[in-house]
Formats: structure tokens, C-alpha cells, sequence
């Protein structure tokens, strides 16, 4: 029954599809991009790392994954726009992982966040060139081969390890197993309807188009089932991007630092409506499957 203000009117139609979360603020003076980026879904501030002891906490986005993931082929799709390249531009102190994900498979493993469209479309349908039914199954076929092949493998070499390493190799049959399960849910879903869709070639150089190219991939697979939870990062901690395409070329980041001054305020918030504009797109898209 509230108003939406002007940030978030792109929403207003679909009022009885999203929440509106309030209150969700805490900045910290040390490692403020990082603690903030790992906190966001967790609700735990990372610590100082290098990288060698990540710790942070299980996302909200994983803890829905664990059960709605059970009967699809992918538990979870995490999705940015953003590239992990980003020596330099993290907090001291921190590492990069910290502000290169928001999603956690558990306290200790960050889930990446993909910004390629081409290895979107390949993870959902392989390495085929388009989402055609012959293509898909040839692919599968081709999986199942070299998952067996690893299996043969894996016995022999079980009988020569010691107890360190038997339980590596256990990890890495979990791993062979979840990929098994996968062939068998995407057989099962062979007769399911697809429209014809390429494999996308590099990602645009517009943001918006980039943004929706990742989004019809997302409600993609959300209409045949592939997943039912995805995490997408619009834009990361401490992106420099810009956005002339709406009237503001300087970088995202330096304008949140806009100590009240009113030109800075009016840039931030096109930025903000401009992003709210394209998940509006996808949740239109979701109505008309």
C-alpha cells in the first residue's frame, strides 16, 4: 500500500510480484566495499584475506538452492555484468573475491559470478550453436562419454592413494556424480520445448543491451525449468563504469561518494532508476512466458 518513489516506479506495475526490502544499510570504516559485498546476502562482514583463508557465510540465494535446486540441472545461476578483473581496485587488505561475488556456497567457497553471455549459454545448453533439440542431445551424448571415461579412470587410480588424497578424490566424485545427475535431468527434459535461440557471440559494449542479453538467457531458464535461483550482480563495489548513455560519464563508484551535493545526487539516482529499468525488463518478460 505505499507509494514507490521515483527510483523504484519501473516496479510499481508488478507491486504484487516483488518485496521491497528496507533497512538494509551498514557501512564499516575498514574494508567498507568488501565487508559490504560479502555481507550483502549473508548478513557476515569478510575479515582481512589475501585470498588464502576466505571466510564469510552461507547466501541466502545457496540456502534456497539446497532445496529448490534438487530437481533441476543447475541448483543456482550467478550472473554480473562486471568483469573479475580487478587487480587494484579492491580494498586493502581484502581480497578481490570478497567484491567479486555476492553469493556463497558456503562460509568458506564464494560462487563466481559469470559475465560472459557465450559461457552462459553454453553452461544452460553445452557447447552446441544454438538451443535445437539434435544439438542438445548430441551434447549430452558427448557429456556422458566423458564422464565415463573419468569413472574408469577414478577406480584404478583409488587403489594406489593414500587417506589425504582418497578424500580429495571423493570430493572430485561428487563432483562427477552432480554432473551425472545433471545428464539425467536434461534427458529427462529432452522433449521440453525450446525456442531456437543462437549461442551469443562476446558481450555488447552497451551496458543495456549487455544487461538484457544476460536477463533473456536468466528468464530462459528459468521457463524450462534449468534452474529456479539465480543471483545477478548489476553492478559491483567500486566499478568504475559510466553511463553516458544517460546523461552521466562519471564512473558509478566516485558519484555513490556524492557527500550530499545535489549534481552528484541527481547522477546517482539515474544510475540507480537506470538499473531498476532493466529488471523491470526481465520481470515483464517472466509475465509473458
Amino acid at each position: 500500500g505505499f507509494d514507490f518513489p521515483t527510483i523504484l516506479q519501473p516496479l510499481e506495475r508488478f507491486r504484487d510480484s516483488v518485496q521491497v526490502l528496507s533497512g538494509m544499510h551498514g557501512v564499516d570504516a575498514e574494508g567498507p566495499h568488501a565487508r559490504a559485498s560479502t555481507r550483502f546476502l549473508t548478513g557476515v562482514a569478510s575479515k582481512r584475506d589475501d585470498g588464502s583463508n576466505l571466510r564469510a557465510g552461507i547466501s541466502m540465494d545457496q540456502v534456497a538452492a539446497k532445496y529448490l535446486g534438487k530437481n533441476t540441472q543447475l541448483p543456482s545461476l550467478e550472473l554480473s555484468t562486471d568483469s573479475n578483473n580487478t587487480l587494484g581496485a579492491c580494498d586493502s587488505g581484502y581480497s578481490c573475491v570478497y567484491t567479486n561475488t555476492i553469493s556463497w556456497l558456503d562460509e568458506t567457497t564464494p560462487m563466481p559470478m559469470e559475465n560472459d553471455p557465450r559461457a552462459v549459454f553454453e553452461r544452460l545448453f553445452g557447447a552446441t550453436e544454438s538451443t535445437d533439440l539434435a544439438a542438445r542431445m548430441a551434447r549430452l551424448e558427448q557429456e556422458r562419454s566423458v564422464l565415463d571415461l573419468a569413472l574408469e579412470s577414478v577406480s584404478r587410480l583409488k587403489q594406489t592413494l593414500g587417506a589425504q588424497d582418497q578424500l580429495r578424490l571423493n570430493q572430485y566424485l561428487d563432483g562427477v556424480r552432480e554432473g551425472e545427475r545433471r545428464i539425467q535431468a536434461a534427458e529427462a527434459d529432452s522433449n521440453r520445448g525450446l525456442p531456437v535461440l543462437e549461442r551469443p557471440g562476446a558481450a555488447p559494449d552497451s551496458y543495456e543491451k549487455h544487461v538484457r542479453l544476460m536477463l533473456d538467457l536468466l528468464a530462459l531458464s528459468f521457463q524450462i525449468d534449468m534452474t529456479r535461483v539465480s543471483t545477478f550482480m548489476m553492478s559491483k563495489e567500486q566499478t568504475g563504469r559510466a553511463y553516458p548513455e544517460i546523461g552521466v560519464p562519471d564512473g558509478h563508484h566516485a558519484v555513490s561518494h556524492h557527500r550530499n551535493d545535489p549534481v552528484r545526487l541527481e547522477k546517482l539516482a539515474k544510475i540507480n532508476a537506470f538499473q531498476v529499468q532493466q529488471f523491470a525488463y526481465f520481470l515483464e518478460k517472466l509475465r509473458n512466458l
